[in-house]
């Protein structure tokens, strides 16, 4: 398995697999496009996927606001295809996340996960995020509490 930044040949498989995601947030294929744009400003996005003997298994999503200690980071999202989980996969592209935000001067990283997702709970809990908060009510269909963690990256 190789991670590694996105590229425009890669969109379809990332939405193709977004969409073959429940829990994924779903976004248009020019967002995920303008993801893949270097971004110098007040926010900036990356979109890491990784590869698994030639196709793609998963991919994710991260965000960084503003600049030094005046800054924000989030993983956005993270999927992986339903054959490739339990494998590594999703520590591998969060770690991509974790350590382009870290580049990028952010100080911290915040996520927000389902209650019900003890599975994706438990890898964030492997990566040391920790339990900030929760949401009551946040996530439909189905109706789920959001769980907020956030890791300290300075």
């Amino acid at each position: 398995m190789t991670v590694r930044l996105a590229t425009t040949t890669d969109i379809d498989a990332v939405i193709q697999l977004e969409r073959a995601t429940a829990e994924a947030p779903h976004w248009s294929e020019s967002e995920y496009v303008a993801m893949l744009a270097p971004g110098s400003g007040a926010v900036r996005r990356c979109l890491f996927v990784a590869d698994g003997e030639g196709e793609l298994i998963g991919f994710a999503v991260g965000k960084v606001i503003g600049m030094g200690f005046e800054s924000s980071s989030e993983l956005e999202s993270v999927a992986v295809s339903s054959d490739a989980r339990r494998a590594g996969v999703g520590r591998s592209l969060c770690a991509a996340v974790i350590d382009w935000c870290r580049a990028q001067g952010a100080v911290a990283i915040e996520l927000e996960v389902r209650a019900a997702s003890v599975g994706a709970i438990a890898l964030y809990s492997g990566l040391k995020f920790v339990v900030e908060g929760r949401r009551p009510g946040y996530y439909q269909a189905p109706l789920d509490d959001a769980v907020l963690m956030r890791l300290k990256l300075a």
